[in-house]
């Protein structure tokens, strides 16, 4: 195929082709793919892309608190957060379609329909190539910057719902500094002394006179923790920390029984209240993820069809 000369673009053949009707071979590409092209769109893309994901970054974080009644609620910030991956890759994508399509080499003799092929393909590899591309970034100390706010925004979060629950969950097992805190008030309580006024109607708790040595306190300790899992006393553990505390506290064994069931019913409660709240954290972890994961799949097939489209429009624009 051939075209006129002309004189205005192209200069440099006036002296050759002094004729401006005189035809000139045309330029032949023979490859289908100008990887060259996908390679600077799919920068452009990447690049692009990662500039929106710090700044949404930093306006998500500057809109979150700590504090109640201040910032945007989860929900928000949630779908904001959403919104705004769903901008990114429009934005990113359509802008590297878009440069892929102008700056391949003009195909010649080629029929239209092919035309439009090849330069939905190149929008496509150009999304591909830039989402393998942020993928190594997000991996990378760059990637740490853009995703540290929002691992620093979930630890907030995550502390505040799980502390209660670790703290009884480490008592439980009675291994850590956290069990041995969480069950001090318990035992402690138990070894509390009352006594009854002059006028025999109130009832005052003061410590015991008598102190409790620190082994009788950790054995005590341990069969709390030994037991907790049963829902129960065996008879034997019940009876023994029962004389204990009425030793050091002046009960008599029914009423330091008494006290030892309460106090042993308490720990119970705490211990399921505590479970409960660690299913409910783990639920929400298994819901968010999964919106997550199903919300970003949903982004970036939008983003791979943006940047389709927009290449056959740059392309089309590149053959005018």
């Amino acid at each position: 195929m051939t075209h006129t000369y002309d004189p205005v673009e192209q200069p440099h053949l006036r002296s050759e082709y002094p004729d401006r009707n005189l035809a000139v071979p045309a330029p032949v590409s023979n490859s289908a793919v100008s990887w060259a092209a996908i390679f600077a769109g799919a920068v452009a893309a990447a690049s692009l892309a990662m500039v929106l994901l710090m700044l949404g970054t930093g306006l998500g974080l500057s809109s979150i608190s700590p504090w109640d009644d201040h910032g945007l609620s989860a929900g928000t910030v949630g779908i904001a957060a959403i919104a705004w991956l769903t901008f990114t890759q429009i934005v990113a994508s359509g802008m590297g379609g878009y440069l892929a399509g102008r700056l391949r080499t003009k195909w010649v003799d080629t029929h239209v329909d092919e035309v439009y092929f090849r330069d939905t393909a190149h929008g496509f590899l150009t999304w591909a190539v830039a989402a393998l591309i942020s993928a190594v970034l997000l991996t990378t100390s760059l990637g740490s910057i853009v995703s540290g706010g929002a691992k620093a925004v979930g630890a907030v979060g995550s502390v505040a719902a799980g502390a209660s629950a670790l703290s009884v969950a480490g008592a439980a097992k009675g291994s850590s500094e956290v069990s041995n805190e969480s069950m001090s008030y318990f035992i402690n309580s138990l070894f509390r002394k009352t006594n009854v006024t002059a006028d025999g109607q109130t009832n005052i708790t003061v410590p015991p006179t008598q102190s409790v040595s620190p082994a009788q306190l950790g054995e005590v300790t341990g069969i709390f923790i030994n037991s907790i899992g049963s829902g129960s006393l065996p008879p034997e553990d019940l009876n023994y920390i029962a004389q204990l505390v009425a030793q050091n506290t002046g009960l008599n064994q029914a009423q330091a029984e008494e006290r030892v069931k309460s106090i042993y019913a308490n720990v119970q409660s705490k211990l399921e209240e505590a479970k409960k709240t660690a299913k409910e954290a783990a639920d929400t972890a298994r819901k968010t993820t999964s919106y997550v994961t199903l919300w970003t799949f949903i982004s970036l097939l939008i983003g791979a069809f943006v940047a389709s489209l927009c290449a056959t429009y740059g392309g089309r624009q590149r053959d005018l």
